[in-house]
């Protein structure tokens, strides 16, 4: 057995016998951390070089042909529209979220429904069979198909899928798995590098849809090298609030879909229910209208999403004015601002600013600037906004509001939800006045932020 101290970086994964200040692979500084790795010789060894049995063989590109590729159906649509129309079989997927957010509440009841395909085993290194039990109980899962292993250890976890044979295995979670023949603790650099490795050829060779859990840190990122993320096909996160009963389920990496997709669930009694009209959720619980509040339309993936936009003005005793943001960018709120004082001739200078996007979600698309904008002009004035009215639009720096991208799809979803107004962009309603004759809305359009204003002043 030979032991040596290596440095790792935590960003790529770069392998380094020294510490260096910056990593020659990502030019990320003072990333690396130092591990003492340890291989033991065997030659029964089942490494990564090892895995497939035959050799690759160079091809022409126009002589590889495709087969169609299989989507497996998770249960739930939310979910299926997230991985791109289901779950691709023989894939390797990456979950991640902070504790206690649902992960292997959502896991097990997708197990539920996976269990209809073929085969599920699931893996947990963190909890006994009596604990996964009393979840399955609570859950109503209640499938044959389902088996349970508790194993921290890759080759033994290995050798039960080549027995086993399953269609689909659950790993919960991978910082607890290790490689024996690596002397490093579980959920070290190394170890969460090989052990995701041997996964995904495991997956590959023999065609087992592999769904691996992963911790976070507290920056929000899943716990191990950013390499992991690199390696697996899709990742998704599990976000939300603690204070907040609807979950996100965020996908930012996908191999065979869209990453800007969205699912919303709701965590109940029963787990983790869809969210049929993820409107009504982010919209204000109260009936009343008060000044400082307006309504925006979002597009996430193929989603349409009306949220509603508070903020909160007020005069500040201090140099230098706060300005806090809660779901949208500080810099895009510093630029609205920038904006509303120059172009507008707002005093917003010895102002406090407070915006928040209700409900938890987190918005960075520029079409909500109008919206932010209204809210804000609203709340300074006391001036309250007709809340049949919709704001859509990005803020140019020479206060012009832009035109932007889906908005067909926007005013059709606005005009569903029953509001009455939409405030955007002059030439861009122009276009679509033609196209949306059907529907029972106001378009109103406007070019400069100033006529914005004053039409909510009027």
């Amino acid at each position: 057995m030979s032991s040596n101290t290596v440095f790792f970086c935590k960003e790529c994964g770069y392998e380094s016998s020294k510490w260096l200040g910056k990593c020659p692979g990502c030019n990320n500084w003072n990333s690396f951390v130092e591990e003492k790795v340890s291989k033991k010789s065997n030659t029964h060894n089942r490494g990564i070089a090892t895995t497939f049995d035959n050799k690759s063989e160079v091809k022409k590109l126009n002589d590889i042909t495709v087969g169609k590729t299989v989507r497996i159906d998770t249960g739930y649509e939310e979910l299926n529209r997230v991985f791109g129309s289901g779950l691709v079989e023989g894939s390797l997927t990456l979950i991640g979220g902070e504790p206690g957010i649902g992960k292997s509440t959502l896991i097990m009841q997708i197990c539920n429904n996976l269990s209809k395909h073929g085969k599920v085993l699931y893996v947990s290194g963190e909890e006994s069979d009596t604990q996964i039990k009393l979840r399955a109980d609570r859950l109503g899962v209640k499938s044959d198909e389902i088996l349970f292993l508790s194993e921290t250890s890759i080759s033994h976890i290995e050798d039960k899928v080549d027995n086993i044979t399953p269609k689909f295995c659950i790993i919960d979670s991978i910082q607890t798995m290790y490689d024996e023949e690596i002397s490093a603790v579980p959920g070290s650099i190394s170890q969460v590098k090989e052990v995701t490795a041997r996964m995904m050829y495991l997956a590959k060779r023999k065609n087992i849809t592999v769904i691996v859990i992963g911790h976070v840190t507290k920056d929000g990122v899943i716990a191990g090298p950013r390499i992991l993320e690199h390696m697996v096909d899709t990742v998704l996160y599990i976000e939300g609030e603690r204070f907040f009963s609807h979950r996100i389920v965020r996908c930012v990496k996908n191999r065979f879909g869209s990453t800007n997709e969205i699912g919303i669930f709701e965590m109940q009694d029963v787990g983790m229910v869809e969210v049929a009209n993820m409107s009504e959720m982010f919209l204000s619980d109260t009936n009343s209208n008060l000044p400082g509040t307006s309504i925006v339309a979002t597009v996430e993936g193929t989603s349409t999403i009306l949220l509603e936009v508070q903020a909160l003005t007020s005069h500040s005793y201090y140099n230098n004015p706060r300005r806090v943001g809660n779901g949208i960018d500080l810099n895009r709120l510093n630029m609205i601002l920038a904006v509303l004082e120059k172009r507008c001739n707002m005093n917003l200078g010895t102002q406090d600013v407070y915006v928040n996007i209700i409900g938890g979600m987190r918005v960075d698309e520029p079409a909500v600037d109008l919206a932010v904008a209204m809210a804000i002009v609203s709340s300074n004035k006391n001036k309250i906004i007709d809340k049949q009215t919709v704001f859509i639009g990005e803020i140019g720096l020479t206060g012009e509001v832009r035109s932007i991208n889906n908005v067909e799809k926007r005013v059709r979803e606005i005009a569903k939800m029953g509001y009455k107004n939409i405030v955007c962009n002059k030439r861009q309603m122009e276009n679509l006045k033609n196209s949306l004759e059907r529907i029972d809305i106001n378009l109103i359009g406007i070019s400069t932020i100033d006529e914005a204003i004053s039409y909510i002043l009027r």
